[in-house]
């Protein structure tokens, strides 16, 4: 037996073959979420300890981008897709009253396009030929990816750099290929190897940066008086 195999025996015995009772495979499955509520929040935690002024720095380059009356791109495989879909539609559209509605767009929305391109020229260039179509100098590209090693953000990334766009990206693990390449401005790494505790901790992050970002904005019209 391997060693996820005796993990999973442990939590979840009942799937094994053994027969449970019905109040014992209740309690088993209540300790497992609770287990797992601990973990997010324990994950959460740390990240935020160790990169709140990461954050906080991410949400500043963000406002300059609105600021400029420029706008932001985004950029996910899978499930991180629908990170970027939820990245783009709190800025397009947000849910505080007062706040104004800002340009955002995940590239990944445009099924024609997408598959075009991955039937044309390979997957890895899905993105990067819509930084291409869509990108111009001051733009932000924002891309998610549990492992920080998708090759189609990378080819992305470097496309935005050569534009001149304001790039960020939010990882999990070492960051992988995000944080090393130095095509990424503002890199977000969840230091776990869990893909879910990644992406709720993903999720957490740009709500606060939306919430940020827009603070910043309404704090320069304040200033200002200029509109954003």
């Amino acid at each position: 037996m391997t060693d996820n195999s005796k993990q999973l025996d442990a939590l979840y015995p009942f799937l094994s073959g053994r027969s449970r009772d019905a109040d014992s495979e209740n309690a088993a499955l209540l300790d497992s979420a609770r287990h797992k509520a601990a973990h997010s929040i324990e994950v959460k935690q740390a990240f935020f300890a160790k990169h709140a002024q990461q954050l906080v720095d991410a949400a500043r380059a963000v406002a300059a981008v609105y600021r400029s009356g420029h706008r932001m791109l985004a950029m996910g495989n899978g499930g991180s897709s629908c990170d970027a879909s939820h990245f783009a539609v709190e800025f397009q559209h947000p849910v505080t009253a007062g706040r104004p509605s800002l340009p955002a767009m995940n590239l990944a929305m445009d099924t024609a396009m997408m598959t075009a391109v991955a039937n044309d020229v390979g997957v890895r260039h899905l993105f990067a030929r819509q930084v291409e179509a869509h990108g111009s100098p001051g733009d932000g590209l924002i891309g998610f990816s549990t492992s920080g090693n998708s090759a189609n953000l990378m080819a992305a990334f470097a496309k935005a750099k050569s534009i001149g766009m304001t790039t960020l990206g939010m990882a999990g693990g070492n960051g992988g290929d995000m944080l090393a390449s130095g095509l990424v401005d503002h890199c977000l790494v969840v230091e776990t190897d869990s893909i879910h505790r990644v992406q709720e901790v993903h999720v957490t992050c740009y709500h606060i940066l939306w919430d940020l970002a827009h603070t910043l904005l309404a704090d320069h019209r304040g200033r200002s008086g200029a509109v954003s």
